[in-house]
């Protein structure tokens, strides 16, 4: 029987192990599927060459397809979300220097993220008295989970993001360097790359991405609209394949041989992709180690499905910090992107009921719960937001 022939981007990360052990460990060759894995090294290299057709499939941020649906920041191409790669796995990485500031200025346990926002403002206040230039924070993308991340803990301290620190975009390989280099004193990334910066001892973490938000969409399976609709059964056979890639990896009597496949894929250590899967960090050069289930969820606690509520809050957040304008249609729009139905029909399995996660779905470490059908109502709630499109530096 022939295969067919799939080419699908991805960056390397360790939230692409789904993708990359479906094709390494032959569970898309048992689909029917011939993938070819072509990796990229920015987001924006990510979207384009699926815009255009030249990926048939890609690895690509979760509020991303969204933005492109609507047509922000590049050219209007209808994107769909069916599969989640995984949840959680980003984590706030600053400088050694920076975390004594936040530790010294900390009114309280500087691991909790209020505790860490409210000391930051205390930094930036203070630089300020002395003319010191802002602090610089890198992120992945102005369409990212990074980019909110940051967002929603710097403001839930009182520091504007726009006006009392400077966020500039960086790729994910670069962030390192840059740390290295004094160009940003932190930055939001997923693994290994938090990992890396502590292991080179130019880098803290300071926060797990889920101890900001406990459960959202990291990176999902994306394709366009009209590629769905023509090829339906490769569709559903690529997201088969990457739900048994997911549970091969969750399985604890596999992970040494998935590390080791993931490892050679991204060009790190294995002990770097071990430490990601099991949740357990070491998160200064000291080595200092913290752990935490939720870490990352590459394949339990239906981590899997797309929730078109998790697309709700993506686009709440592009509409607290001035990228887009607050409407019902759009926001319909939005959770039509993340298509759990196509990832049930896929699949055969109904929908699930109430998994015990947060109430809400999300679970920010502060803040209001998060409605869906009330977006608006939720906004209200902040005092630091967005009228008009943040300002963003963008390093290549």
């Amino acid at each position: 029987m022939s295969e067919t022939p799939l080419r699908i981007g991805y960056i390397p990360l360790v939230d692409a192990a789904a993708l990359l052990v479906a094709v390494d460990h032959g569970f898309a060759a048992a689909e029917g599927l011939a993938i070819e894995l072509v990796r990229e090294v920015s987001w924006s290299n990510v979207r384009d060459k699926l815009n255009i057709g030249l990926f048939d499939a890609a690895h690509m941020l979760a509020p991303l397809p969204i933005a492109s649906s609507f047509g922000i920041g590049h050219v209007r191409v209808p994107l769909i979300a069916p599969f989640n790669l995984a949840l959680n796995g980003n984590a706030v990485t600053v400088t050694p220097a920076l975390h004594a500031e936040l530790a010294a200025f900390a009114d309280g346990d500087p691991a909790d993220p209020l505790v860490s926002a409210r000391a930051l403002a205390r930094v930036v206040a203070e630089r300020r008295a002395k003319g010191a230039s802002p602090l610089n924070f890198g992120m992945t993308f102005p369409f990212s989970n990074h980019n909110y991340q940051l967002r929603y803990w710097m403001a839930a301290g009182g520091v504007d993001p726009d006006e009392d620190v400077r966020m500039v975009v960086l790729p994910p390989p670069y962030m390192v360097e840059s740390l290295t280099n004094g160009h940003v004193d932190g930055f939001c990334v997923g693994a290994p790359w938090n990992s890396v910066a502590v292991e080179a001892g130019v880098g803290c973490i300071q926060h797990f991405g889920s101890e900001l938000t406990l459960r959202l969409p990291e990176k999902m399976l994306v394709v366009r609209e009209d590629w769905a609709d023509t090829r339906p059964d490769v569709l559903a056979a690529l997201i088969r394949s990457l739900a048994r890639a997911a549970e091969y990896i969750e399985a604890v009597e596999h992970r040494a041989n998935v590390t080791a496949s993931i490892a050679e894929r991204l060009g790190v250590e294995p002990s770097l992709v071990s430490r990601t899967l099991n949740g357990l960090l070491k998160v200064a050069p000291d080595g200092t180690m913290r752990g935490s289930d939720h870490y990352i969820l590459i394949g339990r606690e239906n981590a899997n499905r797309p929730d078109p509520a998790h697309a709700a809050w993506f686009y709440a957040q592009m509409v607290r910090w001035g990228q887009t304008p607050l409407s019902d249609e759009a926001a319909a729009t939005a959770q039509r992107v993340f298509r759990a139905d196509l990832y049930d029909a896929a699949l055969g399995r109904p929908a699930p009921t109430n998994d015990g996660g947060p109430r809400d779905g999300i679970g920010a470490f502060v803040g209001p719960d998060f409605v869906p059908g009330d977006i608006a109502g939720y906004l209200k709630a902040w005092e630091l937001k967005r009228s008009g499109r943040p300002r963003l530096s963008l390093v290549r």
